[in-house]
């Protein structure tokens, strides 16, 4: 806030000021460009593509696991079928026959079983594999990416660093000098526009935010600065070029 009572052409000095140094800010902003969201999206996509990654192959261990169970499986029915075949020859009547023939065609059903778990989950595996191929490139490529963009962004940081650090204290600085209603609408207009020009001057009779006319008495009372004018079709404060033009030569 302001400790003494400011006259209406130093409030608008201070928000042609204010404006000259964020439309500085805005100019490193447009450097970057979609850099700074680039680089965020892509970690997050990075950090997706690893999770993915990590869960596909955790399921092809399981996978995996599952098929050595069922190979162990088979393996230990085929050592009892060849158990149960040589006791077969020492059997001592039908019952004991007949029950071994119903556990090698319990063995028997058990290995084909086995054989038909163990196909399925090599075709599951096979299709987790590709998908784990095509993450895996897709999760490189990604990183390649990430790195270009944040080399990119590193060296516009690089040469704006100093200029935007200088600005965001000039900026702090001169909005402490403005009353609180100036600077609420200022802030409100400056969002309202792509361009962020909340403060613009009289251009050929025309407002320099939004170009639609101005009746001449308005341009004479803009001139005289002894009110703060908005353009009555886009909201911004006019001012007269030649506070523009004196700031730019400082």
């Amino acid at each position: 806030m302001a400790t003494k009572e400011l006259t209406v052409a130093d409030k608008l000095k201070q928000l042609v000021e204010l404006q000259t140094i964020d439309s500085k800010k805005d100019e490193i902003k447009i450097l970057k460009g979609e850099l700074p969201m680039e680089v965020s999206d892509l970690e997050d996509e990075i950090i997706g593509l690893e999770t993915r990654v990590n869960k596909v192959e955790t399921s092809i261990e399981e996978v995996s696991v599952e098929i050595n169970k069922h190979t162990v499986n088979i393996k230990e029915a085929e050592a009892l079928i060849e158990r149960y075949n040589s006791q077969l020859d020492n059997v001592k009547n039908n019952r004991e026959y007949d029950a071994l023939n119903k556990e090698l065609e319990l063995q028997k059903l058990e290995i084909q079983l086995s054989e038909k778990r163990i196909r399925e989950a090599n075709t599951a595996k096979e299709v987790k594999e590709t998908s784990l191929t095509t993450a895996v490139e897709k999760l490189e490529k990604r990183k390649g990416d990430l790195e270009t963009k944040k080399v990119e962004l590193d060296k516009i940081i690089a040469k704006t660093e100093k200029d935007e650090t200088k600005l965001e204290k000039a900026s702090t600085k001169v909005r402490k000098t403005i009353e609180d209603r100036l600077i609420q609408s200022y802030d409100k207009i400056r969002t309202s526009y792509r361009n962020g020009v909340a403060v613009a001057p009289v251009n050929r009779a025309s407002c320099g935010g939004c170009f639609n006319r101005i009746p001449p008495q308005t341009i004479i009372e803009i001139s005289s600065m002894k009110n703060i004018i908005a353009c009555e079709y886009c909201g911004r404060v006019l001012v007269d070029p030649s506070l523009i033009e004196t700031k730019k030569k400082k």
